[in-house]
Order: structure tokens, then sequence, then C-alpha cells
């Protein structure tokens, strides 16, 4: 049983907890038994205070996204433009395929109006007689399917180029050049967007809640991270960052970065891993307990950073926790298992926690009350025992000499 600010919590045996709440004005104590040995986070009291209309915005989504919307940028356009591979290589796969489909039509027709203008200037559509620049070009729409088919390469043989006008030959000549730079363009992009990073990077998850537990006498705050995919990452780097926006009076809004240190920065994402961050003097969580974490402010933006063994490709996944993510005195459940052959993960455990024992005030707090280690007293008796050592020599030689003068 423990007892914190008016409550008591009570474990059982298979890791259930009991809170009991003291009601001042009832003779009867209220009992609210969590019988589930899974559970599910609530909103804290922070949460609770807001209304609807006052949700909090996030700094990161779940996904990794960013909620930032650019207004009056200088040179909007022109920066798109100048990157125009990278902006296409952005765009969705619709406007992509969209774009490629008028590129090419609109090649066509471009080139089938210089055919068509060709053939009415050398009187082509009129006279039947004269020798054509184009052999069975009369209209525009033979003008089109002649464009077609140059740019094509699709090569019917029934509409070919003479060499009557050195003109046409230019235009022909140009085409076929424009025709190798489209086809260049649309393979390019289409290779690197099936490539891209972010598709990898949705292999690679978090788990939807952060835990506080104690580990080793301390307490820590943890994460998990796992790679869905059968080819594993062999290495990758972890990083953790506090982002704190604060709204100033003058209706400023100015954002605070804060580094937490984790254990063990580099992982092998053979099976899920965990991120330790432990709460110590120097973490900006060290001062939060339960309640006071509850009302903060801020959001945990956690990355990994990693390298695609199939590609070769930089890759990074990153997902953000808010102090309502965050769930005091859990820790996740085992999901590996050792087979004869393998080791078994049960991916179905990957975001559950269940309940354990922790204390529940803050890393400061309980530094507070707990006794000092035995080292730092063995170490500040040391330079009394060097004085003491001293004195004992000093007076062992002066009956010495007293002794010696005596036999004088």
């Amino acid at each position: 049983m423990e007892t914190f600010r008016g409550e008591c919590y009570s474990w059982g045996r298979d890791g259930t907890r009991a809170l009991v709440k003291i009601n001042p004005g009832m003779d009867q104590q209220q009992c609210i038994i969590d019988t589930q040995h899974i559970t599910t986070h609530t909103m804290g009291r922070g949460d609770l205070g807001r209304g609807e209309g006052e949700k909090k915005l996030r700094y990161m989504l779940k996904d990794g996204s960013c909620p930032v919307v650019f207004h009056q940028s200088p040179g909007q356009w022109s920066f798109f433009l100048a990157d125009i591979f990278t902006t296409l290589v952005e765009l969705r796969w619709r406007v992509m395929l969209l774009i490629f489909c008028l590129s090419y039509i609109l090649s066509w027709l471009f080139f089938s109006v210089l055919y068509f203008l060709i053939a009415y200037v050398h009187k082509d559509l009129e006279d039947q007689d004269t020798a054509p620049c184009v052999a069975n070009v009369r209209s525009f729409t033979s003008a089109f399917l002649y464009s077609m088919s140059t740019q094509a390469t699709i090569g019917y043989g029934f509409r070919v180029m003479t060499e009557n006008c050195m003109v046409a030959i230019v235009v022909v000549t140009i085409q076929a050049l424009m025709s190798c730079f489209i086809d260049t363009v649309v393979i390019g992009i289409t290779v690197a967007k099936m490539a891209c990073a972010s598709k990898r990077a949705q292999t690679v998850g978090f788990s939807s809640s952060a835990v506080v537990n104690a580990r080793n006498g301390a307490l820590c705050l943890v994460w998990r991270i796992a790679d869905f995919r059968r080819n594993h990452i062999l290495e990758g780097t972890a990083r953790a960052q506090l982002v704190r926006p604060t709204k100033h009076p003058s209706g400023m809004i100015s954002v605070t970065y804060q580094d937490l240190d984790i254990q063990s920065r580099h992982l092998i994402l053979a099976t899920p891993a965990s991120i330790v961050h432990k709460l110590e003097p120097g973490s900006p969580l060290y001062s939060l307990g339960p309640d006071s974490l509850a009302e903060e402010d801020f959001d945990l933006v956690v990355s990994f950073t990693y390298t695609g063994d199939s590609t070769g490709i930089l890759h990074q996944t990153r997902t953000s926790y808010t102090p309502a993510d965050i769930r005091w005195g859990q820790r996740f459940q085992d999901m590996v298992q050792v087979g004869r052959r393998h080791y078994k993960v049960d991916y179905a455990l990957f975001h559950q926690t269940t309940w354990v024992q922790t204390p529940m005030v803050s890393a400061q707090e309980g530094d507070r009350g707990r006794p000092p280690p035995t080292e730092s007293i063995v170490q500040s008796q040391q330079p009394f025992v060097r004085s003491s050592r001293k004195f004992r020599r000093s007076l062992a030689d002066v009956s010495e000499e007293v002794v010696q003068e005596a036999w004088l």
C-alpha cells in the first residue's frame, strides 16, 4: 500500500492496482479497483481543464509531420521551380501521373501544329500533285498522328519525312531529342518516388505511448521502436528532444529545444528495442512528478535515423509524445520469446503496457528522501583517516626521540 497526496494505491500479486480515494465529506471510503492487466491512458488534469475548442496543438503529429503553414514566404514559387526534381518527387502519385500525361500530349500537339504550318506554307494541303514535306500529311489530324508516331517511335511507315523541306527535318530532329529528355525525366522521377525514404520510414514504428518506471533504483522514461520488415536494419541512431513552445504576454511565440541523454543511442533492430532516458540531475524531466507532468505543455520529439540495407538511402522515422502520452508507473509488456531455433516476436503486444510498482513522486523528490550512498560516506571519511595516521606517526617519532635522550 502506497499513499501519495491523499490517494492510496495498493498492488496485487498479478500486477493490478487498486486506487482508494478518501472523501472528507463522507464517512465511508470510495474504492475504485482497476482489474484489467492491460490499461489505457486517460486524460490528465491539464486536459480536463481545457474545453473542446481549446485543445492543445501538437508541435509534431504522431506520423512525424509538423502542422506548419507558411504565409507570404519570399520567392514562394521560385524555390519550387529552382529544384523542380524534388518538387516532382514530393508530389502525390495522381498529380505526378497527370503532369506526365500532359507533358506527352502537349508535346504531341505542339509539334503537330508545327507540321501542319509547314504543310500549309508549302501548300501541301491545296495541291495534291506537289512533292510534300511530309508524305500523306494533308490535314491537322494526319499531322497529329505523324507527331505521335514520331515521338513514340511507332514507325507505321505510311507517313514519312521527305527531303524536300529542311525546316521539317530540323523540327523532327528537335522532337526526337525532346522525346528522349521527357522519357529520362519520367523514368528518373518514377524510380526516385518509388524508392522514397518516407515509404521505408513507415515500416519502422514507435510505440503509441511512453512509460515511466524504476530501473536499477532510478526513474527512467522508456519508449519502444521496432522494424516491421523481414530484412531488418543493421544499425541506426536514436535521438530525443524536448520541444516547448511558449507564448509570451506580448503575443510572441518562442520555441525552446532541449536534447535528452539516451542510454545505448546506437541500436540494432533485429528485435524491438527499448530506448531509455534516465531521469537524473540535468534532465528537463527531473523535477516532474505524475501530477506536475499532466500540467506541463511540451512535445517529446523522438527520431531514429538509419540507412536502408536494400537501397543504401538514408531514412528517418520520427514521432512525438505529449504529457498525455506518458504513462507513469507502467512498463511495456514482454513481446520477445526464445524458441529452439528462432526468437519469437509478438507484435500484438507492441503498444501494450501493464502496471508496475513505481514511486509516485518525481525523481528529484525521490533523491532527496534517499540516504546517501556508502561510497560518498567512505570518501568523506578518508581525509580524517589520513590525518589520524599522520598524527600517530608524529607521536611515534616524538616518543622515539625521548627514549634516545633518556638512554644517553
